[in-house]
């Protein structure tokens, strides 16, 4: 059986005022290696707060947040920075790539993080073979704004393999690229959870895109379907 990398028992989150209001009500997940499924759902009902607290970008109002079998409970910020660090990968709909810096220093920006950082050659060597992998090759030196649409979403997904993260959480990764690229990069994130047994979990409002990564679960009024 798969290893659970994420669990979330009984999970509901409301913010300050609004605790009529659930964003998500007692909400049960487990996210194993290798597992890969969409969340669905209108603008607004949750999901990318869903996609933050397994994240641990968010913390529940109430519930438990599970993480490698460990009760996040009580964490502090740089205990979850180190595990969002070593085993999470995020891809936004918006890249946020540094403007300053090359495609390849890009990547390399979360590695700065790990506490257990190897060599930096190391580091490039990798960040170059992914991004030849992506068609980047020839743009490893090219700063964000040479590139494309679809050339800086996918620097954004090498950025988020940099770390070899065992879960990657990807929310409306394609929103702000054409058709053809938006295909792409479908085909690339599947691929890579076949290729390597990421986990891959993505957030969309796009019910024919989410069937293309297989299992969809909706949120609906803060209760999440199978």
């Amino acid at each position: 059986m798969s290893e659970v990398i994420v669990e979330l028992k009984g999970v509901s989150k409301w913010y300050p005022g609004a605790e009529d209001r659930k964003v998500l009500q007692g909400i049960d997940l487990a996210v194993h290696s290798g597992e890969r499924f969409s969340v669905v759902g209108p603008s607004g009902c949750g999901k990318s707060t869903l996609l933050n607290i397994l994240g641990t970008l968010d913390s529940p109002s109430e519930g438990q947040v599970i993480f490698g079998g460990r009760d996040l409970q009580g964490a502090s910020e740089k205990e979850l920075a180190a595990l969002r660090s070593e085993d999470v990968g995020f891809i936004f709909q918006l890249h946020h790539l540094l403007p300053q810096c090359s495609a390849l220093e890009n990547v390399l920006v979360p590695t700065l993080a790990r506490s257990d950082r190897p060599k930096g050659a190391e580091l490039s060597e990798r960040a170059e073979r992914l991004l030849k992998r992506m068609g980047l090759g020839e743009h490893m030196e090219s700063r964000p704004a040479q590139l494309s649409g679809g050339e800086r979403q996918r620097v954004a997904v090498v950025r988020a393999l940099i770390n070899q993260p065992r879960m990657i959480l990807a929310d409306e990764p394609t929103g702000a690229l054409d058709e053809a690229n938006a295909g792409k990069l479908m085909d690339l994130l599947i691929e890579l959870n076949e290729e390597e047994s990421v986990a891959l979990v993505l957030v969309t409002h796009d019910l024919g895109l989410a069937k293309r990564v297989g299992d969809v679960k909706e949120l609906q009024e803060g209760k999440l379907g199978s």
